[in-house]
């Protein structure tokens, strides 16, 4: 999910320099579910704000707009899933921050939170963007924060009319 708008130039067919098509990031007319982590709070509130900050730039209609919080990142792809079962929303967004600790709950964590997002993304045909951190120290988290929330609202548009072009 690295950088979502690459600046790439495109043709009149909307095609990259490369031939591939860019879809739009216009988010008038959709409808976007967040799933936010509480565990490492301050992160992830820091990650919603800038999240929600862009969708709104992204012209997302605040209304259209559902965020639910979850205890922590193994528990956001349960409620993806029932997002997305209720077939509501274009696109989803997942947010959390798993710091590295000493054991091996980390990578546990990290990759059972991972797969469970791309399993509801590809077992119900929805784009997710997924915005949980995995980072090594809570510095590293705090230097990403941000720019990864605004990063998941660009992603979620993007593919949401991607998938609206393409279906």
């Amino acid at each position: 999910m690295q950088d979502a708008d690459k600046g790439e130039s495109r043709n009149a067919n909307g095609l990259a320099s490369g031939g591939g098509l860019i879809a739009k990031i216009d988010g008038r007319d959709l409808r976007i579910g967040i799933v936010q982590a509480r565990f490492n709070a301050a992160l992830t509130d820091t990650l919603a704000r800038a999240c929600l900050a862009e969708l709104s730039a992204l012209g997302v209609n605040p209304k259209h707009i559902k965020h639910v919080s979850v205890p922590g990142a193994l528990e956001v792809p349960l409620a993806l899933l029932a997002l997305a079962e209720t077939e509501g929303y274009d696109a989803l967004i997942a947010l959390g921050c798993i710091v590295r600790g000493e054991t091996y709950h980390f990578e546990l964590v990290a990759n059972e939170s991972g797969a469970g997002v791309t399993r509801v993304s590809l077992d119900n045909g929805i784009p997710i963007a997924n915005a949980i951190l995995t980072v090594e120290t809570e510095a590293q988290a705090w230097a990403r924060a941000e720019e990864k929330g605004r990063d998941a609202a660009r992603v979620a548009v993007e593919m949401a009319n991607l998938m609206e072009h393409i279906s």
